[in-house]
């Protein structure tokens, strides 16, 4: 067992906050780890030239709250690297060259910086519990919305400086956004880069009218099941879908509108009954207005008979 005063050459550490710095040494490989004071809850190895790791390198380390592994050379990171951590809550890895990296479960995820242009779904699905994650400065054109479902405890989310494409491709995801801003989270802007159009704008502010004609493209490429489209998992009917804020409008007006279509359609067939009662009404009026008619000549001829019998009668 290392003294309670070992550290590794050439860290510093820190036994009041049990802090551990090797950043900024010109480490090519990591220092013996084994030498960490007990207890360590932050390791710091930012600013060397860190370019692999091996699957082990972190074991035995589950006191450790924080890993920082920014600005270095790492273009991988095995899988189980971070298996044995956990009690990690904040992992920074900005500043990389990552391409791949292993499904663990964080509270906070930095990947700004590095050279990540897709994030493939079902990647994050192990990470339900991450609530903070930074993909800015990256080489991101789209993602995925189904990607990122899996993180119901998101809470923030950076995007910025990517070059986003605000097409069909990023529809969904703006959808996915809609929903996790309803629900109290934070996203910062995401500016497109295509098409000009749109270019410079946030396309948190872009109308989702503007994407109706994906749905054009779809149905014209068969509801979209061509070859590149995603195929859904069996699963996916029955995960629980969300209703984006302008999906919610839009739905809300179609309903406000049919529900007063309804109603001036009653308001139509009530008068039109009512104008055909009256008119019934009325023919059936007129029909014994004209049988009442001669009766009445009839009383007024014998009337005037006994007028001129009554005249008759003093003469």
């Amino acid at each position: 067992m290392p003294p309670a005063s070992s550290c590794p050459p050439p860290c510093v550490c820190s036994t009041d906050s049990l802090v551990v710095d090797c950043g900024g040494r010109g480490l090519s490989s990591l220092p013996p780890l084994h030498l960490l004071p007990p207890g360590s809850r932050s390791l710091l190895l930012a600013n060397n030239k860190l370019a692999l790791l091996g699957a082990s390198a972190f074991a035995n380390l589950s006191s450790l709250e924080e890993l920082d592994l920014s600005n270095n050379y790492l273009d991988n990171l095995p899988a189980g690297l971070f298996r044995d951590l956990s009690n990690l809550t904040r992992l920074t890895l900005h500043n990389n060259s990552l391409t791949v990296m292993d499904r663990e479960l964080f509270q906070s995820l930095d990947l700004s910086l590095n050279g990540l242009s897709s994030v493939p779904v079902g990647l994050l699905d192990e990470l339900q519990s991450l609530r903070w994650l930074s993909l800015a400065g990256n080489r991101l054109h789209g993602l995925e919305r189904a990607a990122f479902e899996p993180l119901a405890n998101l809470q923030h989310l950076e995007l910025g400086h990517n070059p986003w494409e605000c097409d069909c491709n990023l529809r969904d995801f703006k959808h996915w956004m809609e929903w996790l801003l309803y629900r109290g989270g934070k996203v910062d802007a995401v500016e497109c880069t295509l098409p000009k159009d749109l270019r410079g704008r946030d396309i948190r502010g872009v109308p989702v009218e503007m994407f109706n004609y994906c749905l054009q493209l779809e149905d014209e490429n068969g509801g979209g099941g061509g070859e590149g489209s995603r195929v859904e998992a069996p699963g996916d009917c029955a995960r629980a879908r969300y209703r984006p804020a302008s999906v919610r409008r839009a739905i809300g007006t179609v309903v406000i509108a049919g529900v007063v279509c309804g109603i001036v359609c009653i308001m139509m067939v009530a008068a039109a009954a009512y104008g055909c009662i009256y008119a019934s009404l009325m023919a059936k009026y007129q029909r014994e207005l004209k049988k009442r008619q001669p009766l009445m000549g009839d009383g007024e001829a014998d009337a005037e008979d006994r007028e001129e019998k009554q005249i008759s009668s003093v003469a």
